[in-house]
């Protein structure tokens, strides 16, 4: 990617740019001095900037461009004389110069909505290989981005080696349940996790805040009949409830609805935040859906508490459609990590003969998307080496 043509325009107070694939766009000069990627406004060691938005005269303009012989973009910003040169490829990737999103509950490009569809490609890597394979470790990392969970074999049936697979790409989030926690049947569980009952489609914790945004299941025994793990896209429930039902949609997006556990005498969690949580642009960013653990809806209008029960209950009725899961049976060594903003599990009903024991761990999405990051970083190195 090579920049062909720059233009000053608006009298210095932005430049066009344009691509040798015909392509073009408009950068302003105070975010392109903001932005510049010299030492002496980045540091060359994390990238960081060296100056605040203070320093940046509010009457800066760009003095000159020009395309450099290898197509990046050369500039001089006054009355400062600053010089910098911009890579074309980065600039590309930066364009703000373009429609807005359309309407509320938009996905970006890297999020894949799915439907059991799936089923017949469920993304799956092997432990054995994600441990010595970065390349391998990136895809299946990528998978995780891309649909929102992912299945991983061949992982150690011993206590607590879940973890292992955590610090392949972040660290273990702690909390009360402890660094992990067993899910298998109780005869007086503190979660309903812990019995043999059926789980309905939820997302876990959502009454902490911030919530935790992965967790992995491993499986270290199962021989019981039943005990299917299923999970559902809930970005694709919303869309199909902003779709069947926009009013509807824009109840569970607006109102906040609340949340709460108390575990022991020690331990009292409450949150507050909506079903299906918006960006200021109207990105899709989290789903929040536990029926166990929802607290009374005391946030909601009177005159709009009707429609947001039906709302509520229609948003159940696209959770628990049979089209709208993927299934699977966790055997041990197998493992399945989900974004727990995004996918929601369940389990289905298992009987009481034979043992089923599994260990989950709560992990953050920051600590993944870091390491993806890197490993698509190295990949970009070795192929411009």
């Amino acid at each position: 990617m090579k920049i062909t043509e720059a233009e000053i325009i608006n009298e210095g107070c932005a430049t066009r740019v344009t691509w040798n694939d015909g392509h073009s766009a408009r950068f302003h000069a105070l975010w392109l001095r903001d932005n510049a990627l010299d030492p002496k406004t980045r540091s060359s060691g994390n990238g960081q900037r060296l100056i605040t938005v203070l320093d940046i005269s509010p009457l800066t303009t760009i003095g000159s461009v020009a395309v450099a012989p290898n197509g990046d973009l050369s500039i001089t910003f006054a009355p400062e004389a600053h010089e910098t040169v911009f890579p074309a490829q980065w600039l590309r990737e930066r364009i703000y110069d373009k429609a807005a999103a359309n309407g509320r509950g938009w996905v970006p490009l890297e999020v894949e909505l799915w439907d059991g569809a799936l089923q017949k490609q469920v993304p799956t890597g092997s432990y054995a290989q994600l441990r010595t394979d970065r390349r391998a470790l990136g895809e299946w990392l990528a998978a995780v981005r891309r649909y929102g969970f992912a299945m991983l074999t061949e992982v150690p049936c011993g206590s607590g080696s879940l973890c292992e697979v955590t610090d392949l790409f972040g660290y273990v989030r702690e909390t009360n349940y402890g660094r992990w926690f067993e899910v298998r049947a109780e005869v007086n569980p503190t979660n309903l996790a812990y019995t043999n009952l059926g789980l309905q489609a939820h997302t876990d914790n959502p009454y902490r805040d911030p919530v935790p945004t992965l967790q992995l299941l491993s499986c270290l025994e199962n021989t019981v009949e039943g005990g299917d793990s299923i999970v559902v896209d809930g970005f694709m429930a919303a869309t199909r409830l902003r779709q069947e039902n926009a009013k509807g949609f824009d109840l569970l997006s607006q109102y906040p609805a609340r949340f709460e556990y108390a575990g022991s005498s020690q331990v009292r969690l409450r949150a507050k935040r909506p079903f299906i949580e918006l960006g200021p642009d109207g990105e899709m960013i989290a789903i929040r859906f536990n029926n166990r653990s929802a607290a009374p809806f005391v946030d909601v209008p009177y005159e709009e508490m009707q429609d947001f029960y039906a709302a509520y209950r229609q948003f159940s009725e696209i959770l628990e459609d049979p089209c709208m899961e993927v299934t699977f049976k966790l055997m041990p060594g197998s493992l399945f990590i989900v974004d727990n903003t995004r996918v929601m599990h369940a389990r289905s009903q298992f009987s009481g003969s034979g043992h089923r024991w599994l260990q989950g761990c709560y992990a953050d999405k920051d600590g993944l998307l870091s390491t993806l990051a890197a490993i698509e970083a190295e990949a970009v190195h070795e192929v411009a080496a």
